[in-house]
């Protein structure tokens, strides 16, 4: 078979391969701000900084993490939203040789207790709303020091002025008490100096991120990205989007930097390009709509949720959204009905993509300006292979045939954190075995028809049955308990759990959310809730999840 067949569908503006620099990934916000010193790196609800501005800060920011005694290869959690100091921390903590471990401010304490147990973090970055929450579980982990910042911190004079009485609506504002191990974000930064530094890495060996995700089997793991998987996917993603202009562009930073997406497409690809990133640290339809008439944005990557509660807002044909070149949509398949009304409405490109966290996400997507298919993820990028192989054989199956997609490429993952065995189960002779089934035409396009993993994507986030089955075998009222994923048109999928009940005990589906609530993150909450005398099993006692998947399938709509 060809080796890859895509190539011939490339744009004639999109070499096959390209360099990627042996450096240390902030190198790139230092190149940016060495050439455009004075061009917007940041909008952050009325505020605007520059590269020369931020490239200070992010050298205070190296240099407060070493005076807190910050070594190379330690561990720095950042749980932020979107807003400057995610992006001053994230570049701050590279260019001290630090490994940024981001972290969801969704997560409850356990769930935050877990990753900072397992990561090792010894430096937390936080906004003071999510403080409460690390305090609760600092005794149980490694952390050193906590440097907490707050909204207002980044907010222009007369927002700043008036974000209390805004805020107190929802709530007293949170105190903090600071000492020798809790700091001040803001008078960390001004007491540090901003004398250049940048670590020296050996990029393909050391680590840039530790960013976590979930699996078949139970706890999330810890994916090592060095600082080569992550400059070659900026790369490769920002050359695919070969119509952008270096110091020019504005990114609507809707998509979370927590996520790796985000990370990716946005923090990174916008500072390589020296562009705008137009920070929002909430997704609202309604003020998302005013920024784009507003500020104008020129590239918007984002999930398939956004897009559908954009187009379906009653007055959107009051704004101008015709800024917007184009889009790439991630995390879940793009409906065919929101990429046509999307690009009827801007004007602009929106195409479909895929990607792991594994591979630091990028792998595949469709050209922009150039031959797309409709419902499929596209063509692999620069310098990336991939096939379609019999899940039980290993070998290569014809165009058209389905099996296991996997990849290989400068983006995949060094490995799990500290687990080694399942990182050889994952990566074999360089190929990261996706867990996704495929199937791949004759020129070299990939479409996603299931999950041979059991992972659930809803919005965007990766969930993981295991997980949830887990909490809910806690709830005194639960027997049994298994979890699927099922279609829903606005989250692509969500959560429903189907339940058998103690002897004795009544249907309280209010009771068991409520529950789960107090023990998950919202968006892995299931959101239905199935309660039957038994559910499908093998001989052995496994639980036919797949089974229930059927019924639900053959379950006529509504």
């Amino acid at each position: 078979m060809n080796a890859k067949p895509w190539l011939p569908y490339y744009p004639t503006e999109v070499a096959p391969s390209f360099d990627y620099p042996k450096q240390n990934l902030a190198q790139f916000l230092i190149s940016s701000s060495q050439q455009y010193p004075n061009r917007p790196a940041m909008y952050f609800m009325g505020k605007t900084i520059r590269y020369k501005k931020l490239l200070e800060s992010a050298y205070r920011m190296a240099n407060a993490l070493k005076s807190k005694r910050l070594k190379k290869g330690d561990r720095v959690a950042i749980m932020l939203p979107n807003c400057p100091q995610v992006v001053i921390a994230y570049y701050g903590t590279l260019l001290a040789g630090g490994i940024v471990v981001m972290t969801n401010p969704l997560y409850v304490e356990r769930e935050l207790a877990y990753q900072l147990q397992d990561s090792g973090t010894k430096i937390m970055i936080t906004l003071d709303q999510f403080y409460s929450k690390v305090q609760n579980v600092a005794e149980e982990t490694m952390i050193e020091h906590t440097i907490v910042t707050a909204i207002p911190d980044y907010l222009p004079f007369i927002k700043k002025i008036l974000y209390p009485f805004a805020a107190k609506k929802q709530g007293p504002l949170p105190q903090i008490e600071y000492s020798r191990s809790v700091h001040s974000f803001t008078a960390l930064l001004a007491s540090a100096d901003d004398t250049p530094c940048c670590e020296k890495v050996n990029a393909d060996h050391d680590l840039a991120l530790l960013q976590y995700t979930g699996g078949t089997t139970g706890v999330p793991k810890g994916v090592m990205l060095t600082h080569t998987n992550l400059i070659a996917n900026t790369i490769q993603s920002a050359n695919w989007c070969y119509q952008v202009e270096n110091g020019k562009e504005r990114y609507l930073a809707v998509l979370p930097c927590f996520h790796v997406f985000g990370l990716t497409t946005l923090l990174s690809q916008g500072v390589y390009r020296a562009g705008m990133l137009i920070l929002i640290p909430k997704f609202d339809p309604n003020s998302l709509l005013k920024i784009i008439d507003k500020k104008k944005p020129t590239l918007f990557p984002g999930a398939p949720t956004m897009y559908i509660a954009l187009i379906n807002h009653p007055k959107i044909k009051e704004y101008d959204l015709s800024s917007i070149n184009a889009c790439i949509s991630g995390s879940s398949a793009l409906p065919l009905e929101v990429q046509d009304r999307f690009e009827e409405l801007t004007k602009g490109k929106l195409i479909e993509g895929y990607g792991l966290t594994e591979t630091s996400p990028v792998t595949h997507v469709n050209p922009i300006w150039g031959r797309r298919k409709i419902g499929t993820i596209g063509i692999p990028v620069p310098d990336t292979e991939a096939k379609v192989v019999n899940p039980a054989t290993g070998e290569e199956v014809l165009p058209g045939e389905a099996g296991e997609l996997i990849v290989k490429g400068p983006q995949v993952m060094k490995g799990y954190w500290n687990r080694p065995e399942e990182t050889f189960d994952t990566i074999r002779n360089g190929w990261l075995f996706t867990g996704d089934m495929a199937t791949m035409d004759e020129e070299g396009y990939f479409s996603i028809i299931d999950r041979k993993k059991d992972m659930i994507i809803a919005s965007g986030f990766n969930i993981y049955p295991r997980e949830i089955e887990e909490v809910l075998y806690e709830h005194p009222a639960v027997k049994e308990a298994v979890v699927i994923g099922i279609k829903d048109a606005y989250r692509g999928e969500t959560v429903k759990a189907y339940i058998v009940l103690k002897d004795g005990k009544a249907p309280d589906p209010k009771d068991i959310e409520r529950f789960c609530r107090s023990q998950l993150a919202a968006y892995k909450v299931p959101k239905h809730y199935v309660f039957r005398e038994s559910l499908p099993k093998t001989l052995v006692g496994k639980v036919l999840r797949r089974k229930l998947l059927e019924e639900e399938e053959e379950t006529p709509a509504g």
